[in-house]
């Protein structure tokens, strides 16, 4: 009986430019070769698995977990983003797993109650080093995951780690080493990590529009005076003149999501055909981004993404939720700084120790990190835990 083959490996289906599996920079602790998938498959499963991935199903997007069941979360605009950035990953050549990869990872730092909690977190973390979600994120994957016995994190791959640090100070890029020299040098992630970071802006620019039909925050006639809307728009009601208002959104947003992924493609292809990178190393030297939008197309994102800025993201509603939401992290790190015993005891542990190493800064990081762990239902809960009298603890 003849002895069973390693499939064949993938690199012969990639562009030069890809990142190859074979040509990783590795992963912080070495580890066997993983066998029968490559070095971002793994990545990818271990994200997949983490305890971070799974409480993203009940962290806001825009709208309150609780506000309504079909609203986004950060797990399905994980999912979005990566289906995006797949198409586009697999029509340039790139390294789908890692594509992947970062997509489904780049959230994971993200706190409670969106962009909202995220503010509310800095400005309590000011004094302390200040609070990044992208940072957040890497340390989410590089510290704080407990999994493996022979390391703390998910040890994951240079590639994917660069992926998913996406915006980082120069006053943190520094404290990163190899990680952070591209943004102390101007330079460029790898292309799967561009791709994913402009995946991630064409799912939430689309998909809030659609929360926001169903949030009543929106109507289809405020919407047409956006050209990508409209445009869209009236070809499906000229085509369908009696689809139900449901189906015409649904079919809208697909179709605006179609001809900017397409758009994101064909620039991004014609980009790489004239500067004919030989490499990922020549993707990072670099000073501008190769995946982009045509001119157009970008503008009219723009356009999109300034109409949502004004009608859902500054509307009212939102306004008052997000004004909830800040009051309750910021009472929420007030309370646990000043009384760790007050969280749970591996948390309260570790923000002992933490202080023991590193001072008020080690313990104020620590509070974050839990802070920054949690859903959206968890911190009301524990909020009402520490402050409302009746509540039982």
């Amino acid at each position: 009986m003849s002895a069973v083959k390693d499939p064949p490996a993938p690199a012969a289906t990639l562009a030069p430019y890809a990142a190859h599996d074979e040509q990783s920079h590795g992963r912080r602790y070495p580890e066997p070769k993983p066998e029968f998938r490559g070095e971002f498959q793994r990545d990818r499963d271990r994200i997949i698995h983490s305890n971070a991935f799974r409480r993203l199903v009940y962290k806001t997007q825009v709208f309150v977990n609780h506000e309504g069941d079909l609203y986004r979360t950060r797990v399905t605009h994980s999912i979005e983003v990566a289906q995006i950035a797949r198409s586009v990953a697999l029509a340039l050549g790139l390294n789908e797993a890692l594509t992947e990869a970062i997509c489904l990872a780049h959230d994971l730092g993200h706190t409670p109650f969106g962009h909202a909690g995220q503010d509310a977190l800095n400005d309590c973390m000011r004094e302390y080093g200040g609070f990044e979600h992208n940072l957040q994120s890497l340390r989410v994957v590089d510290e704080l995951e407990e999994r493996y016995a022979e390391f703390d994190g998910l040890n994951l791959t240079f590639e994917c780690r660069e992926g998913i640090l996406k915006h980082c100070s120069l006053h943190n890029a520094r404290e990163l080493g190899e990680l952070g020299e591209r943004f102390i040098k101007r330079r460029q992630p790898g292309l799967e990590a561009q791709v994913a970071n402009l995946a991630d802006e064409i799912a939430y620019n689309n998909h809030d529009v659609d929360d926001g039909i169903r949030a009543q925050l929106l109507d289809l006639a405020a919407l047409r005076e956006v050209r990508t809307f409209r445009r869209q728009h009236d070809a499906v009601v000229a085509r369908y003149p009696a689809l139900s208002e449901r189906r015409l959104v649904h079919e809208t947003i697909r179709r605006m999501i179609n001809h900017i992924v397409v758009d994101f493609i064909r620039t991004t292809a014609a980009q790489l055909a004239q500067l004919q990178p030989r490499s990922i190393e020549e993707v990072r030297a670099h000073s501008q981004t190769l995946a982009v939008l045509s001119d157009e197309c970008r503008e009219e994102h723009l356009e999109l993404k300034a109409f949502l800025r004004e009608h859902v993201y500054r509307h009212y509603k939102v306004l008052r939720m997000t004004s909830k939401a800040r009051r309750v992290l910021q009472q929420l790190f007030e309370g646990f700084f000043k009384d760790v015993s007050l969280m749970p005891g591996e948390h309260r542990d570790q923000a002992l120790q933490a202080e023991s190493s590193h001072g008020s800064a080690g313990r104020a990081r620590a509070v974050a990190d839990y802070i920054a762990g949690m859903t959206d239902r968890y911190a009301i809960l524990e909020h009402r835990r520490l402050f409302e009298p009746a509540e039982r603890t």
